[in-house]
């Protein structure tokens, strides 16, 4: 398709203009970040790791969306598929190196169970032992970290072997154990897999990783969730607070994957994107505003009306000082306000809209995870430090330089998505 193809970094000037504002970010940030560190390591730490899991939650619902993208042959998303790939492909190694530091600090200033010598001493602690002991936590930290790395490699390794079909720089090499996923779905689900068609061989491999790491994948975000996040009070118990993680992360990637488009479709980069992409974006937006509220009253209704105090007093400190005015902010700000704004349909389409909803999702999504981790350290009321934006910036800043390097690596738009025709037709 020649409509397809997309103008390289090196051909734009104004690219490199982007590339000097993450680097600038960068060193800004890493002197904030120094700063921190010396005024208040324990500051210095939940700051870092709350930004940490702001970024992973952008990772986790990128990667999330190239699976829907396959598990449902979906032809409206294709001419943003490769992006978020790119985003996806972010876990690895680049968030997993993010938390080589987080792995460092927790003993002694994030997770206090790591300092309890006997669990017997803490019941809590003890009827989650099986989980909450240091082995399983860094053991279990590696193990999500390398399989996201492996499934959104695969994926984006057989999305760029798609753009080469039929040249002579296609390679297609399947690597284990994708012979024993292949050779289960041709034997057992009586797959055809036509290895002499390289493009078809590509899709099929796609759809197949997106088939059997879907589950994982919900298993080990929701591991990672519990191990980094809820592990800061280790009592509490909620068997939700994955999908309430996971609900705030594909929330923010249908933010972060609207405004891409607009800015590349405006450079000019990305001229297969149309009003379609613009309003499915805009209508997902609107339905995880509603499911993320959905998922948090429900955990907060049950716990409340359950009245156990192992989950009650994750509540209550969280209604306690000011911590009280950031409850009603996210109640208000996080569903209330996007939800009117999305309700009419031309609003997904306006960029002076939608821009400033985009901004308001970024300031929200810190906001919650801000408020999931903070009050352990203050509990009485969020307490504002340099190095919380300090760390914004230096994670925030070195993963859009890698991000924009794989961008412009790479052809921006999949060169020949069998759906590719269907999407820039229907515009």
């Amino acid at each position: 398709m020649n409509d397809a193809v997309t103008t390289p970094a090196q051909d734009s000037e104004e690219s490199t203009n982007w590339r000097s504002i993450p680097q600038m970010a960068v060193l800004f940030g890493f002197v904030l970040c120094v700063y921190g560190l010396v005024q208040d390591k324990q500051q210095f730490a939940f700051s870092y790791l709350t930004a940490f899991m702001f970024f992973l939650s952008l990772g986790l619902g990128s990667l999330f969306m190239v699976l829907v993208h396959h598990l449902f042959d979906a032809g409206w998303s294709s001419p943003i598929r490769r992006y978020l790939e790119h985003f996806s492909c972010l876990l690895f190694p680049w968030m997993g190196l993010a938390f080589v530091p987080i792995g460092f600090m927790a003993p002694e200033y994030i997770y206090p169970w790591m300092q309890v010598v006997d669990p017997h001493d803490d019941h809590a602690l003890y009827v989650k032992k099986a989980l909450f002991n240091k082995p399983t936590w860094y053991a279990g930290s590696v193990i999500v970290f390398l399989f996201w790395g492996w499934l959104t490699h695969r994926l984006r390794y057989w999305s760029l072997q798609q753009d080469k079909a039929g040249t002579p720089e296609f390679e297609g090499k399947l690597m284990f154990p994708e012979h024993l996923i292949t050779g289960f779905y041709q034997k057992f689900q009586k797959l055809p897999f036509e290895r002499e068609n390289q493009q078809v061989l590509c899709t099929r491999m796609m759809r197949i990783h997106a088939a059997s790491g879907v589950v994982p994948y919900a298993f080990t975000l929701t591991l990672g969730a519990i191990l980094w996040m809820k592990g800061i009070q280790h009592q509490f118990f909620s068997t939700m607070y994955g999908v309430y993680y996971f609900a705030g992360s594909v929330w923010l990637t249908i933010s972060t994957a609207w405004i891409t488009a607009r800015v590349l479709k405006a450079k000019g980069l990305l001229p297969q994107v149309h009003t379609l992409q613009f309003y499915y974006l805009g209508s997902m937006l609107l339905a995880f505003t509603v499911f993320y509220a959905y998922i948090h009253f429900s955990q907060y209704f049950l716990i409340w009306n359950a009245a156990v105090p192992e989950e009650t007093f994750w509540y209550v400190l969280r209604e306690k000082g000011t911590w009280a005015y950031v409850s009603w902010g996210l109640i208000i700000g996080h569903f209330l306000i996007p939800f009117l704004t999305l309700l009419r349909i031309d609003v997904k389409l306006t960029n002076r809209i939608m821009v400033p909803i985009f901004i308001w999702v970024l300031l929200m999504h810190y906001m919650d995870m801000y408020f999931n981790m903070m009050p352990e350290i203050h509990p009485d009321g969020p307490a504002p430090a340099l190095a919380d934006l300090g760390t914004l910036l230096l994670i925030g800043g070195a993963l859009i330089v890698v991000f924009m390097r794989d961008l412009f690596s790479n052809p921006i738009c999949p060169l020949q998505d069998p759906r590719m025709g269907e999407a820039i037709e229907h515009h």
